[in-house]
């Protein structure tokens, strides 16, 4: 099987689906190549900040996302000893200090919208396997594998927005830096107590940050820092006293830990790491998003940060395409836009980070 289309993009998560849309809007004829089957697959990174909601403002997706429902988040708690110790509220200008929007939600109203033009196709369930070259060394297109069938896509650009493991990013041999946080992340999700309103609550358990996001739905997502590397050990150890902390720190959640919460298969780990690729194209390839640089939680900047690229790397695409200039040279403009504000971002990552126990009295 052959397709022939302008790009082809690798990954069809928040920021390869609306890369896809924006292009697809413009007459770009594109493909979009998603290796898993289905799009309800569990991602923990939901929460838009105010760069996020506007470029989804701009090209009128916030409305259709708000419709399949979101959640406004009132405040940013601080919390020891069973008490708030500070807040932090909207500023004059905004309505929330984040959205929670479940991923489904958002990539089904992508999607959708994209699928209404005749030049987007989208491939579910598909592998690539190679990347394919001419002569001249230039990217030209990928192949890949949808049920057991190979297939050829022909493309004048590749785009790489398959995350931080990214296969476009190790097949383009394009060297990436590994940055380790000190720290791994256990993430658990539970229903909300009644009652329980839109928050982001922030506290210290044994000088390590647990952090409770309230979502959509009715759920409250747990998001708890541990020492990097000890989860092998953390399992070998009692459960029970590890979840009591929880506890003892929201007591309010006693009944809803207690009844979803039973053993440490309830608990996912996240390897936290930030990461810096040598560069984000080659002559016909571009990679975006976490392929390019990875971000850690904090802040939960990731999706937001794909968002933004996908917004910045469709205005260069469409000039590289009319043009018919796919050079690095043509394409580096993206990376040029975008690469200082990604590091920058991410070394206020590790400030906060740092810091983050400041914020609790010094000798907790």
């Amino acid at each position: 099987m052959n397709i022939n289309t302008d790009v082809c993009i690798v990954g069809a998560g928040p920021g390869g689906a609306l890369l896809a849309y924006l292009l697809a809007k413009q007459n770009i004829s594109t493909v979009l190549v998603e290796r898993h089957i289905g799009i309800d697959k569990e991602f923990r990174g939901e929460h838009l900040n105010s760069e996020g909601e506007q470029i989804l403002k701009k090209h009128h997706l916030y409305e259709k996302v708000q419709e399949y429902g979101l959640l406004l988040m009132d405040r940013v708690e601080y919390w020891e000893d069973n008490k708030i110790i500070k807040s932090i509220f909207p500023s004059s200008d905004s309505m929330h200090v984040g959205i929670h929007v479940p991923q489904n939600h958002l990539l089904n109203v992508i999607l959708n919208e994209t699928k209404k033009y005749e030049n987007f196709q989208l491939l579910m369930g598909t592998r690539v396997s190679e990347l394919m070259k001419d002569q001249s060394g230039n990217y030209t297109g990928v192949k890949a594998i949808k049920n057991g069938q190979e297939i050829t896509i022909n493309s004048s650009i590749v785009v790489g927005a398959d995350g931080r493991y990214s296969t476009i990013r190790k097949l383009a041999e394009i060297r990436t830096t590994i940055m380790k946080h000190g720290y791994d992340l256990l993430w658990a999700k539970v229903p909300s107590p009644l009652n329980w309103e839109p928050t982001i609550k922030l506290t210290l358990i044994n000088k390590h940050q647990l952090a409770l996001f309230t979502q959509a739905g009715g759920y409250i997502q747990i998001g708890w820092n541990i020492d990097e590397g000890t989860y092998s050990k953390l399992r070998s150890e009692s459960f029970k006293p590890f979840v009591n902390q929880l506890i003892d720190a929201f007591p309010e959640l006693t009944d809803t830990v207690q009844k979803n919460i039973n053993s440490w298969d309830d608990f996912v780990l996240l390897n936290v790491q930030s990461s810096r690729s040598e560069t984000w194209v080659r002559d016909g390839l571009v990679i975006m998003g976490d392929a390019a640089h990875t971000m850690t939680p904090t802040a939960a900047l990731g999706v937001n940060c794909a968002i933004k690229d996908a917004d910045r790397l469709s205005e260069i695409i469409l000039q590289a395409i009319y043009n018919q200039d796919t050079s690095t040279k043509m394409l580096k403009k993206f990376e040029y836009d975008r690469r200082e504000d990604i590091e920058v971002l991410q070394e206020q990552q590790i400030k906060q980070e740092s810091s983050f126990i400041n914020n609790f009295a010094l000798d907790k």
